[in-house]
C-alpha cells in the first residue's frame, strides 16, 4: 500500500500530515494507489477532480468543519482501515458554459451545478430537458441540478430532495422560487440533458458553478450526467456514504 497525503492550508491538518508522514511514509503522487485526504469537504472536492480515471483510492479523514466525504480522523492502523473499507464510485455532471465574455467553458461537478444572480434583480430562466422547454420563465434567484452525492449540500439546503448514492437521478431544485409560486422542483432519470438559457441575461446577470469553479455573465448551461469520468472514494465499513445519507434523511 503506497500512500501519498494531501492536507487542506489549515494548522490542524498540517501537523496531522506531519505526523502521519513520519508513522506510514510518503509516496509520490505518481506512484501512490491511495491518497489520503487531511481537511474538509472543500479539500477533498479538490483532490477527487484532480485524480479522476486515474483508478487511485481516496481516502479522506476529517481534520476540517463538515467532512459528509470524510471518515473520522485517526492515526492508528491506517492500512487496515484502508484494506476494509468500502469503494464508492463517483460520477460527476458535465457543465457546458455560455458566457457574455468567454467561449464555452466545459467543467466537473461532483456536488451541483448551480446558477445565481449577481445583481438585486431576480433571475429569468428557461429550462428544456431533452431539448423539450418544461418552464418557459422560472424567475427565482438561482437553480440547480444536484447529484446524489451532492444532494446533501447546497441543494438540501435549498429544500431539495436527499438522495440515495445508488439512485439514477439528478435533483433539479430552485433557489427562492418567485414564478411559477408553486413549483419546487424534479427528479430527473440522470441520462437526460438539462439546459438553462438566461432571459435578459444583460439586465439580469447570473453566475454558473460547477461546485466550485465559476463562471461570470451566462448565457446559457448544458448539464449531463458523465458516463466516462469517475473517482473512487473510500468509507469505513461502519459508517458507509449510505449510511450517512440515510442519517440525513431521517434527522429532524
Amino acid at each position: 500500500m503506497r500512500l501519498h497525503f494531501i492536507t487542506s492550508e489549515t494548522t490542524e491538518a498540517a501537523k496531522a500530515r506531519k505526523r502521519l508522514i513520519k508513522k506510514y511514509g510518503q509516496t509520490s503522487r505518481l506512484e501512490a494507489n491511495v491518497i489520503i485526504v487531511l481537511g474538509g469537504d472543500g479539500t477533498m472536492l479538490h483532490v477527487v477532480r484532480d485524480f479522476m480515471n486515474t483508478d487511485k483510492l481516496i481516502y479522506g479523514m476529517n481534520r476540517g468543519s463538515v467532512g459528509f466525504f470524510m471518515n473520522e480522523y485517526e492515526e492508528d492502523e491506517l492500512p487496515e482501515r484502508i484494506a476494509s473499507a468500502r469503494i464508492e464510485e463517483i460520477r460527476p455532471l458535465r457543465m457546458l458554459a455560455e458566457s457574455e465574455k468567454t467561449d464555452r467553458i466545459e467543467a466537473l461537478a461532483i456536488n451541483e451545478v448551480s446558477l445565481f444572480r449577481q445583481s438585486y434583480q431576480a433571475a429569468k430562466i428557461k429550462i428544456s430537458v431533452d431539448e423539450k422547454i418544461r418552464i418557459e420563465e422560472l424567475i427565482c434567484d438561482g437553480v440547480m441540478v444536484a447529484t446524489p452525492a451532492g444532494s446533501t449540500a447546497y441543494n438540501f439546503s435549498a429544500q431539495g430532495p436527499i438522495l440515495p448514492l445508488t439512485a439514477p437521478l439528478m435533483a433539479l431544485t430552485p433557489v427562492s422560487p418567485f414564478r411559477p409560486r408553486r413549483w419546487h422542483g424534479a427528479l430527473l432519470p440522470n441520462d437526460v440533458t438539462v439546459r438553462f438559457d438566461l432571459l435578459e441575461s444583460k439586465k439580469r446577470p447570473v453566475n454558473a458553478a460547477a461546485d466550485n469553479i465559476e463562471v461570470k455573465s451566462v448565457r446559457s448551461v448544458i448539464i449531463s450526467s458523465t458516463t466516462d469520468v469517475k473517482g473512487r472514494i473510500l468509507f469505513n465499513p461502519n459508517h458507509s456514504w449510505d449510511e450517512r445519507i440515510l442519517l440525513e434523511q431521517f434527522s429532524y
